[in-house]
Parts: structure tokens; sequence; C-alpha cells
């Protein structure tokens, strides 16, 4: 153990204590958190979720200013999004290097299956159920947790911390951490909660699309459908192309990554193409003029956007013969660039804190990917190669799915994890930006 963590031991009692103490106060900010519906689509909810951000860190000393990605970027026509894509950044500066934590405040939707009410937490023993929970509102409810106790207990910290509370990175088409990376407004490293309450160095992961494949007939009455001339049913022309896209599948399954598996998967991570969504029709008495398809790719570094994409339309067009009458458009609807190898110099002092806040023994860590994707990717193509992973995933947690949950041991663990990297005496040894702190840091 270095001396700096000897230090940040012998000061880090009171904090623990204060972490216990202040931990009911963490779950009721995670209640009104998960009680703000922002899921995506169509994410309408995020400008309220940035006014309880303001809430909850103004105390804090934390500056405030918000970025809505222009409208420009992210709409298509009828497309799933709508409403302001409002992105929140929290800043405190006192001279230090900057350290970004990073949230995304979007959720998947309710999926069919709650038994409890999605929107409001449920605490059940060390259990809390809420749409959200693991991912990845109850990591802001850890952070400002840490950074309270800090307060507290007067812990000189190593950083500047700045929070990123971003937009669409559940599928969105242009997430909103992109456009802050594109503006050039990131500093320093960063800490992506996106991500697993386990031993783990990440190694990148998958990018993904969704591309909306909007197919158009010609309604009638359904008495009339069976008329040489009349209507299209786009329901029933489009059944090829089901088909079709039912038959590339294995095809894609086929093409396997580099990347490390998660230590559960049974083989290696590979290509994945699904049907996530199909919709059309409106009564028993017409003939369906539309039907759209929702088709989510996600593809290792390994493959070319471009190819994975003109694939999938080129599948889609041949299996809609011209005399069939339909119409065929698609559109990009969500996007996420893969996320290559993102280890850099802070990692070992990131593997320490996790160490410390989880317990986990240090030669436990593995580096692996992950077919699950991230909006860091944009990140990394403006320069910002290094970003540190963790978070309170666990895949008993049935993130994106119904009954998710995570647990205040976990969250309690996240808070002293980050509280331990951010403090200037713990493992200072490691810290790679030491020679940039004020000397009174060093202390």
């Amino acid at each position: 153990m270095t001396n700096g963590t000897t230090a940040f031991l012998q000061a880090g009692g009171a904090a623990d204590a204060t972490i216990a103490r202040d931990a009911e106060r963490a779950v009721d900010e995670l209640a009104r958190m998960i009680a703000i519906d922002t899921s995506f689509p169509p994410g309408r909810g995020y400008p309220a979720f940035a006014d309880l951000m303001e809430d909850l860190t103004g105390p804090l000393g934390f500056e405030h200013r918000r970025l809505d990605v222009p409208e420009a970027l992210w709409r298509v026509p009828d497309g799933p999004a709508s409403g302001a894509r409002t992105n929140l950044l929290a800043t405190r500066r006192t001279g230090k290097p900057v350290c970004g934590l990073y949230f995304h405040v979007d959720t998947v939707p309710a999926a069919a299956g709650w038994r409890r009410d999605p929107f409001r937490l449920a605490r059940e023993g060390e259990r809390l159920y809420g749409l959200g929970t693991s991912d990845m509102k109850g990591t802001i409810a850890a952070v400002l947790l840490a950074l309270r106790a800090a307060e507290a207990c007067g812990i000189e910290l190593a950083y500047d911390p700045m929070l990123l509370f971003c937009t669409d990175e559940e599928g969105g088409l242009y997430p909103g951490v992109r456009y802050l990376a594109e503006q050039g407004m990131l500093e320093g490293h960063i800490l992506n909660f996106n991500g697993s309450a386990a031993p783990r160095i990440w190694a990148g992961c998958f990018g993904l699309f969704n591309l909306l494949i909007r197919l158009r007939g010609v309604t009638v009455h359904a008495g009339d459908g069976n008329r040489a001339g009349r209507g299209v049913n786009a329901i029933e022309q489009a059944l090829p192309v089901l088909g079709a896209l039912q038959a590339l599948k294995p095809l894609v399954a086929r093409r396997q990554s580099a990347l490390p598996p998660p230590p559960h998967a049974s083989g290696p991570l590979a290509a994945q193409l699904s049907i996530v969504s199909a919709h059309g029709g409106t009564s028993g008495g017409q003939i369906p003029d539309l039907f759209e398809i929702v088709v989510n790719r996600r593809y290792p570094p390994e493959e070319r956007f471009e190819r994975a994409l003109a694939e999938i339309e080129e599948t889609v067009h041949a299996a809609v013969p011209p005399e069939s009458g339909l119409a065929v458009e698609t559109h990009l609807i969500g996007h996420l660039a893969p996320t290559d190898d993102p280890t850099g110099p802070h990692w070992p002092r990131w593997q320490r804190a996790l160490s410390f806040g989880f317990g986990w023994p240090l030669e436990s860590f593995r580096k692996w990917g992950a077919a699950s994707c991230s909006d860091f990717g944009w990140v990394q193509r403006t320069g910002m190669r290094e970003v540190l992973l963790a978070g309170l995933g666990r895949p008993e947690r049935n993130g994106h799915g119904p009954e998710e949950h995570t647990t205040i041991g976990d969250i309690v663990a996240l808070a002293r994890s980050v509280l331990a990297y951010l403090a200037a005496d713990f493992a200072a040894d490691l810290n790679p930006d030491r020679a940039s702190l004020p000397s009174r840091s060093l202390a």
C-alpha cells in the first residue's frame, strides 16, 4: 500500500462514515431522478432532469451551463426523437486538472413485464427498483454522495470535477456527449459510469445503428383490397422483407471480433442484427398503407459502418419486387461508433480506487470488451482516447428490462471508489497529473 493511500485511509474513516450516514439521502435523490421520465425514444424529459441536477449540484458549488444539440443534427422526419436535447455541464474551478464525470441521463422505454411502477423507486431491503436505477441514474446518486462526503470531511481533491449530464446515449442519432466533444467542451480525462460493477479493464466495445425502414402501400376499404389495381397492403407485401432480414441475421452473426469477451460470455463476441420494432395498420376496415420496421445492427470495430448499412439497404430493396406496389424508404435514426481500446495512464489508479471501494483484489481485474455500445466512440474521434469505466451494471440486475434494480451497497461502494480516485492523497504516486497539482494538494 502506498503512503498516499495510507494517508487517505487515515483521513477517510470519517468520509466512509459520512457516506454510510448519507446513503439514505442518496436513495431519496435517486427516487427524484427515477420520477422524471427521460426514456428515449422520445427523450422529452431532458430539460426537467437538468433542472433537478442544477438543484442537487448547486449547493456543492457547481456552476451550470446548458447546451442543446441543434435540431438539424438529430431530427428525422416523423422519427422517434422529440423535444429539446438538453445537456448540462456542471463545473467547479479551482485551477486543478479537470476530471470529467459522465452520465447519460436517458433510459430505454419501460418494457412490458414491470410488476412495479418503473417511475417510482421501490425499496425492498438492499434492492432499489426503478427504470434507470442501474443504467445509470444510480451512478449519479453515488457520485453526489462522494462529493458531499469530500466536502463534509475536508478531503482535498486532486481534480476539479466536471459533471456531464448528457442526452441520447440509448441509440440516439446524435448523442449529447458527441456534440460536446465536437464543440471542444470536454477537458482532462473522463470517468464514464455506463459500465459494470465488476473488476474490469475496459477493452472497448461495438458500434450500433438503428435503421428505420418505411414500406408504403395504398389504403382502400378492406372489402375492396382484392380488386385488381386497388389497394396495396403494406404489411402483407412487407413479409418478404422480414424474411430477407431474418435470413441475413445468421450471416451477420458469423463475423466475430477480436475484442476479448466478458468472463460470462459463452464464446467470442460477434456482430448482431435484430428486428426490434414492427408497426403497421390502423383498423380492420382498411388495407394498411404503412408498415415500419426498425433494425438494430451491432458491428465490431473490424467492420465498416458504411458497408454494414449498405448490406441491409440492399437486402431490403432486393426483397421488394417492382410489381409489389410498395415504396421503400430507409432512415438512420440512431448511431454509436465503436469505441477502440480506451486504456491510458490513469487506469492503474482507477483500478486501485475500484479495488478500495468494492473490495476487489487487484489481481481479479480482467480486460474485456462488449457488444453493448457507448457514445464514447464519437469522443475518441475528437482525439480524447482514454476513457475510464465503471458503473452499477450486473447481469442479474436486468438493465434495459423489467424490474431493473441496483443495491444500496453498490451505490456506497461506487461512492467510495469515486471519492478515493478524486482525493489528492490516494495512491498519489500513481497519479500521472501529480506534477500539475498545487503544492497544498500534496501536503
